[in-house]
C-alpha cells in the first residue's frame, strides 16, 4: 500500500487558488465568446483631394501625389474646377498600355483631325504649358500620368491612365496620381473598337469633380 501522505492547510489553500483562478478564465472565455474584446481600428479620413472622372461606363476615382509633381496636381485641380475637362472625351485608347484624354479640341465631334492636339491657353491664345515633374513613381496599372509633345516640358491638360504595367515611361511622363476605385471602367474604355488612330469609335465624355 503506498502511503498517504497528510494534505496541510497550506496545500489546500494553494489548491483552492488555482482553481478559482481557472474557474474565473472558463467565465471570461464563455462571457466574451472566446474572443477578446478588441475594438476595431477606425481610420481617419483622408484630407488631401482626390478626383472622380464620370463616364457613361461609371465613376474613376484617383488620389493625387502631390508631393512629387505639385504643379501638376495643381493645374488638373485648377482646370477640373473650371469645368475644364467637361464633355471632352477619352480620344486615345490602346489595350494593354492606356487610355488618353483631357483634349478640349475634343468637345468638337465635327474636328477629329485635331484631336489630340488641343490644351489650355492664355488670355492670348498662347498655349500654357507645365515643367516636367519627372519623379520615381513607377508607371504601374492605375497610375495618372500626363501626357506631352516630344519636348518634356509640353505637358498641358492631356492626361493618360495607365490600365498595364509600362515601365519604359517612367522618368519620362509626369505621374501625378494614382486610381484608388473604378479602375474596371477603364478597362471597359481600354477595350472599345477604335479606328486607325485609336480613337474609340464610341465618344466616352467625362465630367471630372473635385473632392475635398
Amino acid at each position: 500500500m503506498q502511503p498517504c501522505w497528510p494534505i496541510t492547510g497550506h496545500a489546500v489553500a494553494v489548491r483552492l487558488g488555482q482553481l478559482c483562478t481557472v474557474l474565473v478564465a472558463l467565465t471570461l472565455v464563455i462571457a466574451c465568446g472566446g474572443k477578446p474584446d478588441v475594438k476595431p481600428v477606425v481610420s481617419a479620413p483622408d484630407p488631401r483631394p482626390k478626383a472622380i472622372i464620370t463616364t457613361k461606363f461609371g465613376e474613376i476615382h484617383f488620389k493625387f501625389y502631390p508631393d512629387v509633381a505639385p504643379k501638376h496636381v495643381e493645374n488638373f485641380i485648377a482646370l477640373a474646377k473650371s469645368g475644364f475637362y467637361n464633355q471632352t472625351i477619352f480620344h486615345r485608347v490602346i489595350p494593354g498600355f492606356m487610355i488618353q484624354g483631357g483634349d478640349p479640341n475634343t468637345k468638337n465631334s465635327l474636328r477629329k483631325e485635331t484631336y489630340g492636339a488641343g490644351g489650355p491657353k492664355d488670355e492670348k491664345g498662347n498655349p500654357i504649358y507645365l515643367k516636367a515633374e519627372f519623379n520615381e513613381v513607377p508607371h504601374k496599372r492605375g497610375i495618372v500620368s500626363m501626357a506631352r509633345a516630344t519636348e518634356p516640358d509640353t505637358a498641358g491638360s492631356q492626361f493618360f491612365i495607365v490600365v498595364e504595367v509600362s515601365p519604359f515611361l517612367d522618368r519620362k511622363y509626369t505621374a501625378f496620381g494614382e486610381v484608388i476605385k473604378g479602375l474596371g471602367v477603364a478597362d471597359k474604355i481600354v477595350a472599345l473598337p477604335r479606328n486607325d488612330q485609336d480613337l474609340p469609335k464610341e465618344r466616352i465624355e467625362m465630367v471630372v469633380t473635385i473632392v475635398e
